[in-house]
C-alpha cells in the first residue's frame, strides 16, 4: 500500500467515525483497524502493544500529578485567593471583574497547566458576578473561555510534557518559550475588555489601597510561588518535568490541608477520584493516538510529507502558517493531545527540512490547538463556561469571534518573530538550545 492510500484510508475512517459522534479515543482506534487487516505484514495485536508501549514513558506521570495539582489548588480555595490578587491589581480598570478574569488565569495557568481546571475553577466564581456588573452572558463566557486557553500557553503546561516528550524538545525550553506569546495574549484579551468595557460605557471602580493591595499579595503569595518552584526547578536542573508535577501536587497538598486547611480527607478522596478518571481520559487517547502516529510512521507517510514540501520550496514563515492552519483545523475536532500525536509527529520532520526551530513550531503548535479549546465542535472550554453562563454555544459564537481574532493576530507575530519565543529559552538555558 502507498503511502497517500493509507493516509486517505487512515484519516477518512477516522472522519467517518467522528461524524457518527464515536469518541476521539476509540474512532483513532477503529480507525487502525483497517489498515490492520488489509496489510499482511501487520495484526491487530500490534494495536495493543504499540497503546502500551506509549504508556510505558516516565514523562507521562507528569500528566496526572499536574492534573491533581490543578484540582488541589481549586478544591483548596487558591482561585479565590487569586481572584482578590487580581481584583487589587486591575478590578479599577474599565469593565474591571473582565480584566479579573484574564489576570486571574494567568495566574491560575501558572499554577496548573489545565485549560479545564480554570475554565470550571474561575467561570463558576467570575462568571455569575460578571453577569451582575453588566456584562452580557456571553460576553462573560467568552472571556471565561478564550482566557482560559493560557493554561496551556503559561507554564507549566501538560500539553508541553506531552509535547517534549514525544519529540523529545526540552521542556524547560518550551516552558520559557511559552512565557512571552502568554503575556501577549493576556494584553490582546484585556484591550478587548477594555473597549467593551468604553463602547457599554462601564464605570470606573475604586483603586485598590496599598494595604489592600498588600494583603491581596501576602494571600496569594504562596499560591504564586508554584510556578516559580515547578519552572525554576526545571530549568535550573533541580528536578524533571515528572519529578516537577510531584512536587507541584505534594506543595498544593500541603498548601490545602496544611496551611489554609480547606481539605479535608473527604475532599481529598473526591480530588483524588476526579483527577484518576481524567487522567485515564487523556491517557487512553495517547494510547490509541500512539498506534495511529505508529501506523503512519511504519508507512513512512511524514518522509513522503517532507519529500513533497521540499519540492514546494517553502521557508519558515510559510510553513509557521502552514502549521498554524493545520493544527487550528484538527484542534476543532479532536483533543490537543492525540492531535499532537498524530499531526505533531507527521509534521515535525517536515519543519526540520525547512529549517524551523523545535521550539519555535512546538510553540506555533501549542497556541494554534489552544484556539480549539474555545471552537465549536470540540470546544471544551467553551462547552464547560456555557454550561456555568447557562447559554448555547450559539450564543456565545459572536463574542467568541470578538476575542478570538486579535489573538490570532499574536499568533501570526509569533510566527514571523521567532526570536519572540527563543529569546528567553536561549537567555536562560542557552547551553542546552541551539
Amino acid at each position: 500500500m502507498t503511502p497517500g492510500f493509507v493516509a486517505a484510508l487512515l484519516f477518512g475512517t477516522f472522519l467517518f467515525f467522528i461524524i457518527l459522534r464515536v469518541p476521539v479515543a476509540f474512532a483513532l482506534a477503529l480507525a487502525c483497524l483497517p489498515v490492520f487487516f488489509i496489510e499482511p505484514r501487520l495484526t491487530p495485536v500490534l494495536l495493543l502493544q504499540e497503546m502500551f508501549r506509549s504508556y510505558n514513558s516516565f514523562i507521562l506521570l507528569a500528566v496526572p500529578f499536574f492534573l491533581l495539582a490543578a484540582n488541589l489548588m481549586n478544591v483548596a480555595g487558591i482561585t479565590d485567593r487569586l481572584i482578590r490578587l487580581a481584583r487589587a491589581l486591575v478590578g479599577h480598570l474599565p469593565g474591571g471583574l473582565g480584566h479579573v478574569n484574564v489576570v486571574v488565569s494567568m495566574f491560575f495557568a501558572g499554577i496548573s497547566g489545565s485549560s479545564t481546571a480554570d475554565a470550571a475553577g474561575i467561570g463558576s466564581l467570575l462568571i455569575p458576578q460578571m453577569k451582575k456588573e453588566g456584562f452580557s452572558s456571553s460576553f462573560a463566557v467568552a472571556v471565561t473561555a478564550c482566557s482560559s486557553v493560557m493554561g496551556v500557553i503559561i507554564p507549566p503546561s501538560i500539553l508541553m510534557v506531552v509535547w517534549g516528550g514525544l519529540m523529545s524538545v526540552s521542556i524547560g525550553g518550551l516552558f520559557l518559550a511559552g512565557v512571552i506569546p502568554g503575556a501577549l495574549i493576556a494584553g490582546a484579551q484585556m484591550l478587548t475588555v477594555y473597549l467593551y468595557a468604553r463602547r457599554h460605557g462601564m464605570g470606573l471602580h475604586d483603586r485598590a489601597t496599598l494595604v489592600e493591595l498588600a494583603r491581596a499579595v501576602a494571600g496569594a503569595f504562596l499560591a504564586l510561588m508554584t510556578p516559580i518552584i515547578i519552572v525554576g526547578g526545571i530549568v535550573g536542573g533541580l528536578f524533571t518535568p515528572t519529578e516537577a508535577s510531584v512536587v507541584a501536587a505534594i506543595y498544593a497538598l500541603i498548601l490545602g490541608m496544611l496551611v489554609y486547611r480547606s481539605v479535608g480527607i473527604r475532599q481529598l478522596g473526591h480530588v483524588l477520584y476526579d483527577t484518576g478518571r481524567f487522567a485515564s481520559i487523556a491517557l487512553f487517547c495517547i494510547g490509541t493516538a500512539s498506534a495511529f502516529g505508529w501506523i503512519l510512521a511504519y508507512f513512512r507517510i511524514p518522509a513522503a510529507l517532507v519529500t513533497y514540501v521540499q519540492a514546494l520550496d517553502l521557508g519558515v514563515t510559510e510553513m509557521g502558517f502552514a502549521v498554524a492552519i493545520s493544527f487550528l483545523v484538527i484542534g476543532c475536532f479532536i483533543d490537543a493531545i492525540p492531535a499532537i500525536i498524530i499531526l505533531g509527529t507527521v509534521l515535525f520532520p517536515v519543519t526540520q527540512a525547512v529549517g524551523m526551530h523545535p521550539i519555535h513550531f512546538a510553540i506555533i503548535g501549542i497556541i494554534s490547538l489552544a484556539f480549539g479549546l474555545v471552537t465549536p465542535p470540540y470546544g471544551l472550554c467553551l462547552l464547560i463556561s456555557c454550561s456555568i453562563g447557562k447559554i448555547t454555544v450559539r450564543q456565545a459564537l459572536r463574542d467568541v469571534g470578538i476575542i478570538l481574532a486579535p489573538m490570532l493576530v499574536i499568533l501570526a507575530i509569533v510566527i514571523l518573530f521567532p526570536a519572540l519565543t527563543l529569546w528567553l529559552p536561549r537567555m536562560l538555558m542557552g547551553k542546552f538550545i541551539d
